[in-house]
């Protein structure tokens, strides 16, 4: 079975590899020499720094696998090489007028891991994002919410 690519951000990927090397570099040493302190100690079958050590790394090790296994299946998309043509796409920074509420909201289409609605990211397979992929600058579209339906028009379509 071929491996599907994951489209992330540049954003994303380079916050993904600040978090793997911090894990290495930074994480993984602190968790190694508690467990060689906590061995110290002595009996370990009632030691609860070391059982407390030895669960962190298990945690710290299986970040590291995801991380890695994220990375590598990640197709890093540069929306700001992308020659601009007011179509939405994975990437852009896509301002929306709410025709019922009449306010525009501001939001940039990423990678499932790399959403946080609070920043204005939102992930491209939320009921926003499908329902605008492919449109353009001008188009009304609706979107099918949990909450109902909710007609916008796009107003911009940034690729920055």
């Amino acid at each position: 079975m071929p491996i599907c690519k994951v489209p992330m951000t540049v954003k994303g990927a380079e916050a993904l590899r600040h978090e793997l090397n911090e894990l290495k570099s930074v994480i993984r040493p602190k968790i190694t020499a508690a467990i060689a302190e906590a061995r110290e100690h002595g009996d370990l079958k009632e030691n609860a720094e070391y059982h407390a050590a030895r669960e962190q790394q298990s945690f710290c090790e299986g970040r590291i696998k995801e991380i890695e296994g994220k990375l590598a299946d990640a197709e890093v998309i540069d929306v700001t090489k992308l020659e601009p043509s007011g179509r939405v796409i994975f990437g852009t920074t896509v301002t929306l007028y709410n025709m019922e509420t009449e306010e525009s909201v501001t939001y940039q289409i990423v990678g499932e891991d790399e959403s946080d609605v609070a920043s204005g990211k939102i992930s491209v397979v939320s009921p926003i994002a499908r329902a605008i992929m492919g449109k353009h600058e001008g188009d009304e579209v609706v979107v099918k919410a949990p909450a109902g339906d909710l007609e916008y028009e796009i107003e911009s379509v940034a690729y920055i």
